[in-house]
């Protein structure tokens, strides 16, 4: 039987094509359908199907570009286009890039289908005739699946010793590599990856990643001299293989070709990344140490020192100078400590905390999961943050940065700067919904002055100032909108914001006292009392009684 894949989003199609003849009779079997192009490409490498037959307007890939991927990995597979339109740029591109031929949907039938595959058939009859005729073991591996290739690289990358290769590594040398006396095996590292991808569906994923190979493999050129393969978490390699020619002249071909990749993928893909070069080798089994050589300069150097390809083994200098393990993601205690900063309004203490996040991760490379998960843990406190006080205001979101924006940064002093950005701006989206009421602008702006300043020196006269108002007739105009004096209102956000701290077990009622803005602790607890009715130290009783009854 000969396996036929159907690649069409439209249900009905798949239903007519099934209908439209007698698949099994005439020595065929239907072993799949794909709604697009990426999940074909996905069902292709797992179990390659002896014909496709493909629609041309998909979502994701259409059919051309679909056909053109098959032809380029899987050159043995007969494919047939399906359209509704009789457009000859299609025809052309089909045709061209080896399909069988190009149907129109009104016009398929019965006689018309069967043809056709009967042709597909007899073409691959013919190309396993030829492959008889030809040294077998040549034919085949040159006609072998490009993804088990790659396969077989990364699994021979990744051995932990320089072993013999074995008898099929050996055979795929002599002829997927022919006449290559050298090679030399290239990192590339797509550096926002976690970020840009932890929202993404696998199927996305998955896209975007044979997206990368297949840009990068067409910008290399000849698979048989330069093949490009995916490791994980968005860490690519590609290995070179040249003829005999001095040491300097392989080196400037891979780094002109490295250069290539980067413009190619940041004009089409909007996608930064690094790159490192491992040593040059005279055979495959030398492979792994070249791909570790690699490994350890863009793991252990900044972006700058990578192009100078210097070696530096991060892990092993922590090792040997007893430094304690990198960490890896933020504490709770820092997730606590920010969103308390938040709740109070502190810009200078989540500027600090920020500051003080990343100079414990200066050390790690910008592409690290430790660097990119850390971002990504102090967007969500942000989130958090909008989702409490602004619940479903989509348009709150849009003020902030794009997080698009992170593709593009590839140095942690970036990654930092865009972070103060975006706190920034969550500040001022915060800042209008702080307030309880609908006030004037006079009475609004003093209250963003509360809020703002209550920590330090605040008094009505310098409020009034900032605003370019009588401190009486602020004083007035305060009263009669919020019902409360000036001082009174100062003193309901410091106790609140007091309150906060209490709940957060870290500091002392003395301390707390200061931070609010209290010049003496009497007075602090004296206010305290007046507006909670109870003291600081009851306070905190009630709260271990309810956290007892929580548990």
């Amino acid at each position: 039987m000969f396996q036929v894949l159907l690649v069409d989003d439209e249900p009905l199609v798949h239903h007519d094509l099934r209908t439209l003849v007698d698949w099994n009779t005439h020595g065929f079997e239907i072993c799949g359908q794909a709604q697009n192009g990426v999940m074909a490409l996905t069902m292709i490498e797992q179990d390659p199907p002896h014909i496709v037959i493909i629609d041309v307007d998909m979502p994701e890939m259409n059919g051309v570009e679909l056909n053109r991927a098959i032809k380029e990995r899987f050159p043995w597979i007969s494919t047939i286009v399906l359209s509704s339109y009789d457009e000859y740029d299609y025809v052309r591109d089909c045709l061209r890039n080896g399909s069988i031929d190009y149907l129109l949907k009104h016009r398929l039938d019965e006689s018309a289908l069967l043809s056709i595959l009967k042709r597909a058939v007899m073409e691959l009859q013919n190309e396993e005739q030829n492959l008889r005729g030809h040294a077998s073991e040549k034919a085949k591996v040159e006609k072998r699946n490009p993804g088990n290739v790659r396969k077989d690289i990364l699994d021979l990358l990744q051995s932990q010793k320089n072993a013999t290769v074995d008898s099929e590594v050996q055979t795929w040398q002599q002829f997927f590599y022919p006449q290559a006396s050298h090679y030399m095996v290239a990192t590339l590292q797509i550096v926002p990856f976690f970020l840009l991808t932890e929202s993404y569906s696998d199927m996305k994923t998955h896209g975007l990643i044979q997206q990368v190979v297949d840009m990068m493999q067409q910008s290399l050129g000849d698979i048989h001299k330069r093949t490009a393969v995916y490791v994980e978490d968005g860490r690519f390699v590609i290995m070179f293989a040249f003829q005999e020619r001095s040491e300097h002249l392989m080196q400037l071909e891979a780094d002109g070709q490295l250069r290539k990749i980067q413009h190619t993928l940041e004009l089409f893909l909007n996608l930064r990344c690094i790159t490192a070069l491992g040593h040059i080798c005279t055979g495959l089994s030398q492979l792994p140490g070249s791909y570790r050589s690699a490994l350890r300069i863009m793991d252990g150097s900044s972006p700058q020192e990578t192009s100078s390809h210097t070696i530096i083994d991060s892990t092993m200098a922590n090792k040997s100078s007893g430094r304690q393990p990198q960490r890896v993601s933020l504490t709770i205690e820092e997730h606590k400590q920010i969103l308390l900063a938040i709740e109070r309004f502190d810009k200078e203490g989540v500027s600090q905390y920020i500051s003080s996040i990343f100079s414990s991760i200066k050390s790690q490379p910008v592409h690290s999961p430790t660097v990119q998960i850390m971002i990504s843990e102090l967007i969500q406190i942000g989130d958090k943050a909008l989702n409490t006080w602004m619940p479903g205001d989509e348009s709150a979101r849009n003020e902030l940065p794009s997080k698009s924006e992170l593709a593009k940064l590839t140095r942690l002093v970036e990654l930092e700067h865009w972070l103060h950005s975006y706190f920034s701006r969550l500040f001022n989206v915060l800042k209008p919904h702080r307030i309880a009421g609908s006030y004037s602008r006079h009475v609004t702006q003093a209250i963003h002055f509360i809020l703002e300043r209550y920590p330090g020196y605040v008094t009505l006269e310098l409020a009034a100032g900032s605003i370019g108002l009588n401190s009486s007739y602020l004083s007035r105009l305060f009263k009669e909108e919020t019902q409360r004096t000036f001082s009174e209102y100062l003193n309901r956000v410091r106790i609140n914001a007091g309150c906060k701290l209490l709940e957060s077990g870290q500091y002392s009622i003395k301390e707390i006292s200061v931070q609010v803005g209290f010049t003496t602790h009497n007075y602090f607890f004296k206010v305290f009392k007046e507006i909670t009715g109870m003291t600081p130290q009851e306070y905190l009783g009630n709260l271990g009684q309810a956290q007892t009854k929580g548990n």
